[in-house]
């Protein structure tokens, strides 16, 4: 029951942190407990002196601070609903022209969010006064302080709302999209590369051929397994695990997604399975591959007859030729033990053939036509493959897509010197 509410508590962690709500509703109650703290202080023998002192800064007129405080509740919704409107016409726009995986990761902008909720705060500020105002009728003490506050508020609002409009122009550009797609999954990348450091075993002693497979309970996007997650009998008895799925595959019902050496039924088995993460969603994380293709769907995209732009495709493999740089220098398999040694947990990186495969392919056949896409991807698969640090068999499943690629070219590119020009990259490219 404990492991089901940690892991109940992870899942719904994630998806409220990525809920455009999820700033909005925590700045909102902080400005409820503001605007009660403030009429506390409104009564407050000091508050009395300052205003004595400093006049000019409270307003002791009833009908004035009701006038501000109206004006500024119709003005801040104002803004409000139309900050929210262009939000959508935003995301509307990225779902058609670039690709509706980017939704997630627009929404969760965290300034977009914290800025939402400052609108939110001052409206929800300025009725809470309202309400005490009018409870406490035209002859209550001054509310000149609090009613001030509500005032600068609102131009702090006014203030937001012209960054959010430069925010919000900008974030759309593709240039920033992809360039934010990048970094995101470079630090992901960065993990994965601490991660693979801190394996120590020796892999060559670890034989699973002929371990214990065990099957997918249900079709999904695998996000990982989860080892504190395994119950203490279960650590206790000592095993090897082998996560068969890399990190952001999709994996089907019954297929292959575990192995392990000791077998396990019943209840072992339930809690060996608990422990590992599958989502329905491909658009969850940017973990794995996901960031890359994201970047795949943006050149893709691009190359569609109804937007035909090279130059964002060009822009896509540019900063995913990094990224798959860095990602087939992991080794193929990965292994670190668990509560002193009891479990040694081996994991799976994604192969040079299935990187081809799911990137470079969807881009090949669709920009095959296209020189200067063709050509840029011939450079980006040329750096890869003379790469001395990515093992033999990723070398050779860079080649294998090279040959692919030359293939679609000669068959795909009609005019004569155009074919001959890109055919000369690719000797050029054999020579070196």
């Amino acid at each position: 029951m404990f492991r089901s509410i940690i892991k109940f508590t992870k899942e719904v962690y994630g998806r409220v942190v990525q809920s455009i709500a999820f700033y909005p509703v925590i700045i909102s109650l902080g400005f409820l407990v503001f605007a009660i703290a403030v009429l506390e202080v409104e009564n407050l023998e000091l508050a009395h002196s300052i205003k004595e002192k400093i006049p000019y800064l409270f307003i002791s007129d009833y009908e004035t601070a009701r006038a501000i405080l109206t004006t500024l509740v119709g003005g801040v919704l104002s803004l409000t609903v139309f900050s929210f409107t262009m939000v959508m016409v935003v995301l509307s726009q990225a779902s058609s022209n670039f690709s509706p995986r980017l939704l997630p990761s627009l929404v969760s902008n965290k300034k977009h969010q914290f800025i939402l909720g400052i609108y939110i705060g001052t409206l929800l500020y300025c009725i809470i006064l309202l309400i005490v105002l009018g409870a406490q009728g035209i002859d209550s003490a001054s509310m000149g302080f609090s009613t001030m506050l509500a005032a600068i508020w609102g131009v702090t609002c006014v203030a937001l709302f012209v960054y959010f409009i430069h925010s919000i122009s900008t974030s759309i550009q593709i240039q920033n999209i992809i360039e934010n797609i990048y970094n995101s999954s470079n630090r992901q990348i960065d993990k994965e590369i601490a991660r693979a450091k801190d394996a120590q075993v020796a892999l060559q002693m670890v034989q699973t051929d002929d371990f214990t497979t065990i099957p997918a309970p249900k079709t999904g996007y695998f996000r990982g397994f989860d080892s504190s997650l395994l119950p203490a009998s279960f650590v206790s008895q000592g095993n090897q695990i082998e996560v068969i799925p890399y990190l952001g595959a999709h994996i089907w019902e019954g297929t292959p997604m575990l192995r392990i050496k000791e077998k396990v039924e019943g209840k072992e088995l339930d809690d060996l399975l608990f422990c590992c993460l599958l989502s329905m969603n491909r658009d969850d994380h940017n973990d794995g591959v996901g960031g890359m293709v994201k970047l795949m769907e943006i050149a893709v995209k691009a190359m569609s007859p109804g937007i035909n732009d090279p130059g964002t495709a060009i822009d896509a493999i540019t900063k995913l030729t990094p990224l798959l740089h860095r990602t087939l220098r992991l080794p193929k398999i990965t292994s670190v033990t668990l509560e002193e040694g009891k479990i040694v947990l081996i994991k799976n990186n994604i192969t040079a053939s299935e990187l081809m495969q799911v990137l470079i392919q969807p881009i090949r056949l669709y920009a095959k036509k296209d020189n200067s896409v063709v050509s840029t991807l011939i450079g980006a698969l040329g750096l890869l493959e003379r790469d001395t640090q990515i093992s033999q068999e990723n070398r050779e499943g860079i080649r294998m897509e090279i040959q692919a690629l030359k293939k679609d070219v000669q068959d795909s590119i009609d005019n004569a010197l155009d074919r001959e020009r890109i055919l000369k990259i690719f000797q050029d490219m054999d020579a070196t």
